[in-house]
């Protein structure tokens, strides 16, 4: 791995779609979060540590990239702040020209000023600083991967980690330290997408949309669904990205309807839909898409009513965006035309109808149509595939960027997924006919999108969506596509 993918995107560097994130917006980025704090004290930022194993993968922590762009294991990045003056350090691994045989050239203390303005020291000796600037009290910030919240998921319990070992010793050695977890504070500050980050999202979602393009263009019955995981993963680095986002889902048939699916090791039939969410992460920010295809090359009578509904509702909620708006509402726009339409084709009893949901402790009423639509109707993106965003704590705002990925899933088991009380016996014979019908057909289309000022951009659009698009490309039977050369001299412009 090279050592500063993402810090190096310098200002100078050339990049294919506007400009990258610089190394000032990195400084500016620490300044506001410095700012931000109610008072003087310490400001500690940790990086991820080295994998247990050397030929495991390692992803530096969000917040902490967000940060800093640097890359490298074991990093704690500190800022003292007194009387309004600011000092930051980072605490690096040295250089050691024996482990770099193993791990590749680290930057090393000498290179940090020169690339980053900070002042570098060697990451064994943190604690001491530490221990060293807070002597007699003072408060400690912290950013870094809590059980109680943590860097990437607020609120969320998880099990101890490494960084909350490291302030359980600190907390022991200073006990009139006042230790305060400003996660937060960095999601605030990520939730405001910069012209550069939504540069990079938009160059993920290129490359993405040019992988769902060349997939569809080998899908055949008897395929597996790891091909079609390897074709596109292919597309992704050969045209620049770091590789995929997230664990690409590719499932047919009865696995289209499977939200999370990833064994992605079923061969596909005649007559089947695939479901494909798939998406690139490029030079640190990540997309997300989801597409729904004929195995074929031509979709049913059947596939084509539950794909109409979805993009109808996907198409009801890009209706509602525009700045200031609330995410719920496109929520309700895309759910009143799945009750619709699922009621339509006689999966559902009424676009109002609800059945009755049995709990070890009570007895309820659920809508039916979440017998086929379980999830949400999208999320943020940027640097997780999931982020944070202005929208998700109230309005959208111009520049947000997040996905709307409305779905139906018909799993032949719909019927027996209901309670089978006395209340619910009509229901379930009055569906089930509609059930068997479209049996094993899970429709998911899922887009990326930036907020405007006029309203928004939809940037995978590239990614045929349409069904009649969609067949049409399956038609170009052919081998793999030339390489963006735009985007791969952009990857080569990134590095260091």
């Amino acid at each position: 791995m090279n050592v500063l993918r993402t810090l190096a995107i310098l200002a100078a560097a050339a990049p294919l779609l506007g400009a990258q994130v610089a190394q000032p917006e990195y400084q500016a980025r620490r300044t506001a979060l410095v700012t931000s704090l109610p008072g003087d004290g310490v400001l500690l930022v940790l990086g991820t540590p080295e994998p247990k194993e050397n030929y495991q993968n390692f992803w530096q922590a969000r917040n902490f990239r967000y940060l800093t762009g640097f890359l490298e294991p074991n990093a704690a990045l500190v800022i003292v702040r007194r009387n309004g003056v600011e000092e930051g350090m980072l605490f690096v691994e040295p250089k050691d020209p024996a482990l770099e045989v193993w791990t590749g050239e680290r930057l090393g203390l000498a290179g940090v000023r020169p690339l980053m303005g900070l002042e570098g020291r060697n990451a064994g000796t943190l604690r001491a600083v530490l221990d060293s600037l807070l002597t007699g009290g003072g408060t400690l910030y912290t950013v870094g991967d809590f059980s109680s919240g943590g860097a990437d998921v607020p609120g969320a319990v998880k099990p101890r980690t490494a960084d909350d070992q490291f302030l359980d010793a600190f907390r022991a050695r200073h006990r009139d330290v006042k230790v305060a977890d400003v996660n937060l504070g960095v999601m605030r500050l990520r939730a405001k997408k910069s012209a550069g980050e939504l540069a990079l999202i938009r160059s993920a979602a290129k490359v993405s949309a040019a992988a769902h393009r060349e997939v569809l263009h080998a899908i055949a019955p008897g395929m597996a669904e790891f091909e079609v995981q390897a074709l596109a993963e292919y597309t992704f680095r050969r045209n620049g990205a770091d590789g995929p986002s997230y664990g690409s889902i590719v499932g047919s048939g009865p696995n289209s309807t499977t939200l999370h699916y990833n064994k992605d090791d079923r061969f596909m039939k005649d007559g089947e839909v695939l479901n494909m969410d798939m998406a690139a992460y490029y030079a640190g920010y990540s997309a997300d898409i989801t597409r729904t295809v004929p195995v074929n090359g031509k979709f049913s009578v059947e596939q084509r009513a539950v794909y109409t509904i979805v993009q109808a509702a996907q198409a009801a909620a890009e209706r509602q965006v525009r700045p200031g708006a609330a995410f719920r509402l496109l929520e309700d726009s895309a759910v009143t035309v799945l009750r619709k339409g699922l009621a339509g084709i006689g999966l559902i009893e009424a676009p109002d109808a609800t059945y009755e949901y049995v709990t070890a402790d009570r007895t309820a009423r659920c809508p039916q149509y979440r017998l086929y639509y379980m999830h949400g109707l999208g999320h943020p993106i940027g640097l997780d595939v999931h982020d944070v965003d202005v929208y998700t704590l109230g309005a959208m705002a111009e520049g947000s960027a997040f996905t709307i990925e409305p779905g139906v899933y018909v799993r032949s088991n719909t019927v027996d997924v209901i309670p089978d009380t006395p209340a619910n016996a009509a229901l379930k014979a009055k569906i089930a006919p509609a059930v068997t019908r479209y049996a094993n057909i899970g429709v998911r289309i899922e887009d990326d999108y930036i907020v405007t000022t006029g309203g928004y951009d939809r940037i995978t659009v590239d990614a045929p969506r349409d069904m009649d698009e969609i067949e049409r490309e399956m038609a170009k039977k052919r081998g793999p596509s030339p390489r963006d050369a735009g985007q791969v001299e952009a990857y080569k412009k990134s590095k260091p």
